[in-house]
């Protein structure tokens, strides 16, 4: 009884495993520059989604009527070659602007400040 049993469960699993699909695997190697796109193209992905949960843009994505996570999302869903564009644009903004740009403005705010200073005295 118990050899006929194991005999019908093997049976059971040989046409069990024969009905299941095999797939193909195949392994090559990439070039650097596809490795290089790839992690560039995360790298710049990283930077929109960091640039999204600042606490100002986040806020003025709401007051748009745009829940930063649904915009984290469409950033998800867009394809390397957008975020590129995105990403680019970000960086060439005013508000993304170098920190020299930032240290001469406060250079001319603190010598108008102290020709002022000088000149009510």
């Amino acid at each position: 009884m118990k050899s006929e049993t194991m005999k019908m469960i093997c049976r059971f699993l040989i046409v069990a495993l024969m009905m299941l699909p095999f797939q193909a695997v195949q392994a090559s190697m990439i070039g650097t520059d596809q490795a290089s796109a790839a992690a560039s193209a995360q790298v710049e992905r990283d930077a929109v989604l960091n640039l999204i949960s600042r606490t100002e843009v986040a806020g003025q994505l709401q007051s748009m009527g745009l829940d930063p996570q649904t915009a984290r999302d469409r950033v998800g869903a867009m394809t390397d070659q957008e975020v590129h564009a995105l990403a680019g644009k970000v960086g060439s903004e005013p508000a993304g602007a170098s920190k020299i740009g930032n240290r001469w403005a406060w250079g001319a705010v603190i010598i108008i400040a102290i020709v002022i200073y000088y000149n009510w005295k």
